[in-house]
């Protein structure tokens, strides 16, 4: 696996990471924990070195599970995890409030324990809390820096000047945010930010929760509990309208006899050299075949087409449903 460094920070890791929520639950079903383990195991030996999690998957299960596979690796690979919500430590049920500065001491204990760490590689804060100066957050983040319990700081969906004036606080390592060929608000001004402060950027759902490896089609029906079932754009004639898009992927693909969703993360591999993918899995071939892509390298023709095909296409429908869309870009 060919290694990437997230901007200025020096943090090197593999060229894609593996994102974790998923395997304790957010699509249909709960993945069996043995099978969950030994992919993690899989993704070691094939070369992934960033994996990331959170406090809020599950709640806390995800990190635990991280945690327990790692464990044997933990001086090879980095771990990610984020801060947000305020987690009952026993119920483990959101209270309904987002954590303050103050509260950030006894999350990164919560996290470090979970994940059996004596210090967390990269900590995001998983979603800005508004009612919070990020000045405050970030210097909050600097004395757990300072105390030994955290190395790189990290932001998620945090808009450009947000992530401006966090980093003259403390520098921001990498941002994590959904960037995917049907989705690139990160172009409006925070791609830029890091390229000029020399932040890492670590794309989530870089294949469209899905969408963009070609196996969803109208025919698809998502259960109940798969977070799928409640995006607007996986729904009804905005999701038959959408599949076009998808169509001009696999047409690309097929010319490279490549699978659709290699071709995903090769695009976004071509933006710039220190851009880190972490597609999410809970199969083994799928890991394989998402890893492939780290060696796929588009042609300037190619990566212009596909730039034409997504930036032409109207995508319709929301991301995610009004009140969790509200809580990001701020």
């Amino acid at each position: 696996m060919r290694k990437r460094v997230l901007g200025r920070s020096g943090l090197e890791v593999s060229a894609l990471g593996l994102g974790c929520m998923t395997m304790t639950g957010g699509y249909s079903g709960t993945p069996d924990r043995k099978d969950m383990i030994a992919l993690l195991h899989r993704a070691v030996d094939l070369g992934v070195t960033l994996f990331d999690t959170a406090e809020i998957y599950g709640p806390h299960v995800n990190e635990e599970l991280v945690g327990e596979a790692l464990a044997p690796y933990a001086d090879r690979v980095v771990i990610a995890t984020k801060f947000a919500q305020d987690i009952d430590p026993v119920s483990r049920v959101p209270r309904g409030r987002m954590l303050r500065p103050e509260d950030l001491p006894a999350a990164v204990d919560g996290s470090l324990r979970r994940l059996g760490l004596d210090v967390i590689g990269l900590y995001y804060q998983h979603r800005v809390n508004p009612d919070v100066p990020i000045e405050e957050i970030a210097g909050a983040v600097r004395e757990l820096i300072t105390a030994g319990k955290v190395k790189h700081f990290g932001m998620s969906e945090a808009a450009e000047e947000t992530i401006r004036r966090a980093h003259a606080v403390q520098p921001v390592t990498a941002v994590q945010s959904e960037y995917n060929l049907w989705w690139r608000r990160p172009e409006q001004g925070v791609l830029a930010a890091c390229a000029e402060l020399g932040i890492g950027f670590v794309p989530f759902s870089p294949l469209g929760k899905g969408f963009l490896t070609g196996t969803v089609d109208t025919s698809t029906a998502f259960a109940a509990d798969d977070l799928r079932a409640r995006i607007p754009r996986f729904a009804g004639e905005a999701l038959e309208h959408n599949l076009a898009l998808v169509d001009a992927v696999k047409a690309v693909a097929a010319d490279r006899g490549v699978t659709p969703g290699q071709i995903a993360l090769a695009w976004l591999l071509a933006r710039q050299p220190w851009i880190v993918p972490i597609p999410g899995t809970t199969k083994a071939h799928r890991l394989e075949e998402n890893l492939a892509a780290a060696d796929l390298t588009l042609t300037p023709a190619e990566v212009e087409r596909l730039d034409g095909l997504s930036a032409e296409f109207e995508i319709r429908g929301g991301r995610y449903p009004d009140a969790l869309e509200a809580q990001t870009n701020l």
